[in-house]
């Protein structure tokens, strides 16, 4: 569905959400006549292999799991879910309103060694605490409170204990996932995988050693699922060497118990320290092209020295290339971030900090490299403007970077099209009103009131809403990528969070809010895991994550270099920043 706006389809290369695989492409006004046109022949296929990659690493695979466990070992299966299996996804509740939890008041969950008697009474002593709220019913279970099915807060115990396998009791996949991703606001992971596991050891016991191993033999495939879900969906948790050891002791104790569940603990280990080789392979390429991209550009005392710097234009001179390779960027470093990193930042300090292992790499570090790189895209293209030494040729970079941001926002990446406008509306490029006056802003106009801010992004939102419908009804790759605003993501989970009391005054977690968190995130994991299927150009790919950019400094001074001062104020700047640059070069 395209979006709603008032300039929606009024650009003529292709219209919005479209399918650009079905009209013919304009010729680029920025191809010399000796560059040849890059073909497209191969556009959409699914595959590349990681030596295409330009940070060689593995791309990670699909962090859901099917949550059907077999109570016989011999046929539980472990096997991993496709993409589209979120626990938000549309077969799935998206509300707290919308999503029953295995609500006790339908089946009241209970442990093997509870006997009819006292689930009878448990249930009857619950049942009398339901009480009539608004339209719907709240209902009490112990600790757990319920409107209309819906699990809206309980003690961080009742949650604990509510995660918690038993023989005849799986926790509802979305309940494991919110719980998991939002516990750590309150508790450590390494705690809650502690508690968990102790509970689901502790409550098989029974003082016969012959019927303690067949009672957990019986739970074992059930906490294997427990703890694959939680490896594959949330597996930097286990950066932590003590949630490796503890997985370790675990995997010890079913192996006493069974041998199936014992293979499928081995698989699961192997499987984790694969995903986080991978990350730490990430990690290191990303310090490594960010350290190339540290070097200075051409000394800014000569223009001609600048101008010998190679330009965006001689490395991909069509608009349509550059935006896919920039989605190429945005997806591979999506696909690294952890869901859990959009909670760490607002988690509670641990005391545990200067714990060896887990914090020595920082909570968030995949999620603020990702930040990092929208800001580079944005000096890039503010670099790449003020960096030429004729005003014609500044105004045909303008005008390229204009149509690179009309293919992003066709494709659905809007991050690297806010990143474009962004650095076009910096002061050192919107200041040089010559070069502008060369410019047809006419679909820059356009693009700038899809982004406006005002109204909390309406417009934006409404755009991302089409992309979001285009994609769950795609029917090419192509269609089915949605790249979100990243920054006004993270500001609406941060409102989110500060928005809503995290505990009720009658000291309960707010569940309604860790559904609203959950619902966030995991839209997000649908869109990081699409597979971009564009070919990939390594040379344009090297350019756009390494080449270097100028500091803020270095750009308004570029900017005077390009079009002089014109009051006593800016010549006043120009007089300072020269001083400080050269000041700082000699001391280089």
């Amino acid at each position: 569905m395209p979006p709603t706006t008032p300039y929606a389809g009024k650009f003529s290369s292709c219209p919005p959400y479209g399918n650009n695989n079905n009209h013919p492409q304009p010729q680029s006004p920025y191809r010399s006549n000796t560059a040849p046109k890059p073909t497209r022949e191969n556009i959409y296929n699914n595959t590349y292999p990681a030596a295409e990659n330009p940070y060689d690493v593995p791309q990670p695979q699909s962090g859901y799991r099917s949550s059907s466990v077999s109570s016989n070992p011999k046929e539980h299966h472990y096997s991993s879910c496709t993409v589209s299996e979120n626990p938000y996804s549309p077969t799935q509740p998206h509300s707290p309103r919308q999503h029953s939890t295995s609500c006790p008041g339908r089946a009241y969950r209970h442990t093997s060694s509870s006997s009819g008697s006292e689930q009878s009474s448990r249930s009857s002593a619950a049942a009398t605490k339901a009480r009539l709220y608004g339209h719907g019913v709240t209902t009490s279970y112990g600790e757990m409170c319920y409107h209309d099915n819906s699990l809206v807060s309980a003690s961080l115990e009742a949650l604990i204990q509510h995660l918690v396998p038993t023989v005849d009791y799986y926790p509802d996949r979305s309940y494991v996932f919110t719980f998991l991703l939002s516990s750590r606001l309150f508790l450590h992971p390494y705690e809650l995988m502690t508690r968990v596991c102790h509970l689901c050891v502790e409550q098989q016991r029974s003082g016969d050693a012959l019927l303690d191993k067949i009672r957990f033999r019986e739970v074992a495939p059930k906490l294997v699922q427990l703890l694959t879900e939680w490896t594959e969906t949330f597996p930097y948790d286990f950066r932590d060497e003590r949630m490796m050891r503890c997985l370790k002791d675990m995997t010890h104790h079913v192996a006493r118990g069974d041998e199936y569940s014992w293979r499928a603990m081995q698989q699961m280990t192997q499987r984790l320290i694969k995903r986080l080789s991978a990350l730490g392979q990430y990690e290191e390429a990303v310090a490594a092209l960010n350290a190339v991209a540290m070097e200075r550009p051409a000394s800014l005392k000569s223009k001609q020295a600048s101008a010998q710097r190679s330009d965006v234009l001689s490395v991909c001179d069509d608009p349509f290339i550059l935006a896919q390779q920039l989605t190429h960027i945005e997806l591979d470093r999506l696909s690294f971030i952890g869901p859990e990193e959009f909670i760490q930042t607002f988690a509670m300090k641990d005391p545990l900090e200067n714990h060896k292992g887990f914090f020595r790499k920082r909570k968030t570090t995949n999620l603020e490299a990702y930040v990092n790189w929208f800001n580079r895209l944005s000096y890039l293209v503010a670099t790449e403007i003020c960096m030429p030494v004729k005003k014609k040729h500044r105004a045909r970079i303008i005008e390229f970077f204009i149509d690179v941001a009309q293919e992003c926002f066709n494709i659905g990446n809007f991050n690297s099209l806010m990143a474009i406008i962004t650095g076009m509306n910096m002061s050192p490029v919107a200041r040089l009103k010559k070069t502008w006056n060369k410019v047809n802003t006419d679909k820059f106009e356009i693009l700038e009131h899809q982004m406006d801010p005002s109204s909390n992004f309406s417009n934006y939102r409404t755009a991302l809403r089409g992309a979001t419908q285009r994609s769950e009804t795609a029917h090419s790759s192509q269609e089915k990528i949605v790249i979100p605003f990243f920054s006004l993501l993270i500001k609406d989970i941060y409102f989110l969070n500060e928005g809503c009391a995290s505990r009720l005054s009658n000291g309960h977690i707010n569940f309604e809010k860790l559904w609203e968190l959950a619902k966030q995130v995991s839209e997000f994991l649908v869109w990081r895991q699409v597979v971009c299927p564009f070919d990939r150009d390594r040379r344009i790919l090297q350019y756009l994550v390494t080449t270097p950019v100028f500091t803020e400094d270095e750009l308004h001074l570029a900017s005077y270099e390009s079009e002089g001062p014109e009051n006593n104020m800016e010549k006043d700047s120009r007089r300072s920043l020269r001083s400080s640059l050269l000041h700082r070069e000699n001391r280089s």
